[in-house]
């Protein structure tokens, strides 16, 4: 019997694409005209635009393997080295984030009390056991009031657009929690692990992952495009499951397509859709599963794409900049996209993909789009100097964009992991539940995969 993959986000095509790939039969059933939910680029005037994630960082094997599959690993295309500068708004400017801890102690990026309290995190404790920290408390434990205000909350803006008092830090950032408990000072662990990490390479050679930030030639939706054509008629749009119901040997789903209802039967249920849809699903089977999973918030985000003709205003320094919650502007920050990944724009001209809202300022998401436009031109003014008048405008709005691991997640996935053992054959992957990444995605829906092959029928 077939596996009905629910939803055809990236997850759910990575799902169905391993299980075809084992020789298992699989079908993906995605409510909305295209593949790739957030994930798409689109040409438009010279310029190539992502409507969600802009890029990857290329650190994880499982998406290394996945683009060997593909025959895509020749089309990865990373970032050109004059991305690797980034910036902070802070205290009224742009500021450099240091690249090194020598570059640190000469940076303006905190003031020098600040810088004194972060060199002090050698000396910090570790949190007691079974503690589910707020990423604030974590990072003024270890790093300060300040630089936990300027750099922490900036670096989680730039991923989870939250609120760094509410997101939970073992669900956010584990690896920090892993430094801790391995080491107790962040500093110290970082160290020992780029220590061990280079006795683990054989002298003078280099890791098969570069870790740079990169993407596809044509932009992330050549991967959802190619991973679409290899599943062919295993793909299904345009069609919505209204309910599912457990049958003897597997699961019936009822399924609404073209006007038309119909069931199928399947051996197991891969829910790849968003949390929201996925707890209407669960609803007339598991009010308690449902509540857990319909418990994770989202952040709403929009993506204002600005682009300028050539020789219309100067190319942008770096990769982009980030602006925290504290210092009160519109823009969560700007990504200088043609300078990231200069193929994206016709020769000479730029680009600027700005994102607003997140959970500090989810109203601003409501705004139409000329006030949109409007509001990032003005930020980018104010905060970068661009004056100039772009030619292109374009804005992608995601209401529900980018889930919220607040404190409490860890113990609601497991919570929900005890729930699913109520009802065989039914699974839940996602970037809702064990990271929001592009990355974390495919790690998880390869995984996922696996797992079903090695169950058996």
């Amino acid at each position: 019997m077939t596996v009905a993959v629910v939803g055809g986000g990236i997850s759910g095509l990575v799902v169905a694409w391993r299980l075809r790939s084992r020789g298992r039969d699989a079908v993906v059933l995605e409510t909305s005209s295209r593949l790739g939910g957030a994930v798409s680029t689109r040409a438009q005037q010279g310029f190539l635009l992502e409507t969600g994630p802009n890029s990857f960082l290329d650190r994880e094997p499982a998406t290394r393997e996945l683009a060997s599959a593909l025959n895509l690993e020749d089309r990865i295309r990373v970032a050109d080295p004059a991305a690797k500068r980034r910036y902070v708004y802070t205290r009224g400017r742009l500021r450099s984030v240091p690249a090194s801890p020598p570059a640190f102690l000469g940076s303006d990026i905190l003031p020098p009390g600040a810088k004194l309290r972060v060199i002090g995190e050698l000396f910090s404790g570790r949190a007691a056991a079974g503690v589910d920290e707020s990423l604030a408390d974590f990072g003024r434990r270890h790093l300060g009031r300040t630089a936990t205000r300027v750099l922490l909350d900036a670096v989680q803006t730039g991923i989870f657009a939250g609120d760094v008092e509410r997101l939970s830090v073992g669900a956010t950032f584990p690896q920090l929690v892993k430094l801790e408990r391995e080491h107790r000072s962040l500093i110290l662990g970082a160290i020992r692990a780029r220590r061990a990490q280079r006795k683990a390479l054989p002298p003078g050679s280099t890791p098969k992952l570069s870790g740079a930030l990169s993407t596809f030639e044509g932009g992330l939706g050549t991967l959802i495009d190619t991973l679409g054509a290899s599943l062919g008629d295993a793909v299904r749009v345009g069609a919505t499951v209204e309910g599912l119901t457990r049958v003897d040997g597997g699961w019936r789903l009822a399924v609404s397509e073209q006007g038309r209802r119909a069931e199928l039967d399947a051996s197991q249920v891969v829910l790849a859709a968003p949390a929201y849809v996925t707890k209407g699903l669960l609803q007339p089977l598991d009010v308690e599963l449902a509540a857990r999973v319909g418990g994770i918030e989202y952040a709403p985000i929009a993506v204002v794409h600005l682009g300028f003709d050539a020789a219309t205003t100067p190319a942008p320094d770096g990769f982009g900049f980030l602006v925290p919650p504290t210092e009160g502007r519109r823009l969560l920050g700007a990504i200088h996209a043609s300078t990231v990944f200069p193929f994206r724009v016709e020769a000479g001209r730029v680009l600027y993909t700005c994102m607003v809202g997140g959970a500090k300022r989810p109203d601003l998401v409501g705004l139409d789009e000329p006030a949109l436009v409007a509001l990032a031109r003005e930020e980018l003014e104010a905060l970068a100097g661009v004056t100039a008048k772009p030619s292109l405008t374009q804005v992608y709005r995601w209401p529900r964009g980018i889930p919220q691991y607040t404190v409490g997640h860890l113990e609601r996935m497991a919570a929900v992991d005890q729930g699913l053992a109520r009802w065989p054959g039914l699974h839940l992957t996602g970037n809702a539940y064990k990271g929001v990444g592009l990355n974390d995605c495919i790690r998880n829906g390869l995984q996922l995969a696996d797992a079903l092959v090695a169950a058996g029928p």
